[in-house]
């Protein structure tokens, strides 16, 4: 991977995983995966950082007990060990995930 990755690679490497995620690119503390769930969001609470940039489809995004509407385009950050979940989404939604910094999340 030369740095660069458009989202038909993403979807590419995705149906080859046999996943829901697949890591496309690995830089040091840097994590950069391709995420499409199907219907249901099964994840759990993850111990960096992320930012979330969605790709495609919209639906809600709930962080905590916050829920809001998402769409593509937005960009979404999840602090580490922050219980979240996309519902409600699109057949087409997908999204990019940066997972960044040290276990347990950076200092502000």
């Amino acid at each position: 991977m030369d740095g660069r990755m458009t989202l038909q690679m993403g979807m590419q490497q995705l149906s080859k995983s046999g996943k829901d995620h697949t890591l496309v690119f690995n830089h040091g503390s840097l994590d950069v995966e391709y995420y499409k769930p199907e219907k249901i969001d099964h994840q759990t609470p993850h111990i960096r950082d992320e930012v979330y940039v969605i790709a495609s489809g919209s639906g809600f995004f709930v962080k905590g007990g916050d829920r809001q509407p998402f769409e593509a385009g937005e960009v979404i950050f999840v602090p580490a060990y922050v219980e979240h979940v996309f519902e409600d989404f699109t057949e087409d939604f997908a999204t990019w995930v940066f997972f960044f910094g040290p276990e347990g999340g950076e200092v502000a």
